[in-house]
C-alpha cells in the first residue's frame, strides 16, 4: 500500500532528506549536490510504501522574466519515482498535488523535463516552450540553448506567449 504525503522542506527530518538523496542518486545519471539543493526550499510530495521512499517531487518558488514581466513561478524539481515503481500512476499523483499548488500561489508552472519525463507533463497539459531560454546571470543576460525543446510552462494567472523569450533567475549549478 503506498501513501502520499505533502510537506514543506521545513518539516522534512534528516532520515526523509537522506532517502529522497538516495532516490534521486538512484534515478538520474548525474545528480550533483547543487541539484538536490535545489529540490529544497519549498512544498514536496513524498511517497511511501510501507516505510520506504518510492517517490518524490517538489515545488520551489522562483522568478521568471517574460515579456517585460517578473512572474513569480512555482518551479517543480526533483520527481523521481524508483525505477521497479514507475508506469503506475505515481507520478501523475505527485504532480496532481504540485498542480494545486502552483495554481493557488504561483502566476506560472515552469519545469525542465527529460525525455520521458516530458511525456508525463504533456499528458497533463503542461506546454512546451518553444521560444528562446535564457539566465540573468551575474554577467547579464545569457542564452542558455541546451535547455530549448526542454521546459515546460503550466500557466495560471498570466497570459504567456510560448514562442517568446523566457528567463530565469540565477542559482548555483543547473541555472534551469
Amino acid at each position: 500500500m503506498t501513501e502520499l504525503l505533502t510537506a514543506h522542506t521545513a518539516d522534512l527530518d534528516d532520515d526523509t532528506k537522506t532517502a529522497m538523496r538516495a532516490l534521486m542518486d538512484a534515478s538520474f545519471e548525474d545528480f550533483p549536490d547543487d541539484a538536490f539543493e535545489n529540490t529544497l526550499g519549498g512544498m514536496h510530495t513524498l511517497l511511501f510504501e510501507g516505510h520506504e521512499l518510492i517517490g518524490h517531487a517538489s515545488v520551489v518558488q522562483r522568478r521568471l522574466l517574460h515579456a517585460g514581466r517578473a512572474l513569480r513561478t512555482g518551479y517543480i524539481e526533483g520527481v523521481a519515482v524508483r525505477s521497479d515503481r514507475r508506469r503506475l500512476g505515481h507520478g501523475d499523483a505527485m504532480m496532481e498535488v504540485l498542480e494545486r499548488i502552483v495554481r493557488s500561489g504561483y502566476q506560472l508552472g515552469a519545469l525542465g523535463a527529460s525525455p520521458d519525463g516530458a511525456r508525463l507533463y504533456a499528458s497533463r497539459g503542461w506546454q512546451l516552450w518553444r521560444g528562446a531560454s535564457s539566465v540573468l546571470s551575474p554577467d547579464g543576460i545569457r542564452r542558455t540553448p541546451d535547455i530549448d525543446g526542454a521546459l515546460y510552462v503550466l500557466p495560471t494567472s498570466i497570459p504567456v506567449d510560448v514562442s517568446g523569450e523566457l528567463i530565469c533567475d540565477w542559482r548555483p549549478g543547473s541555472v534551469w
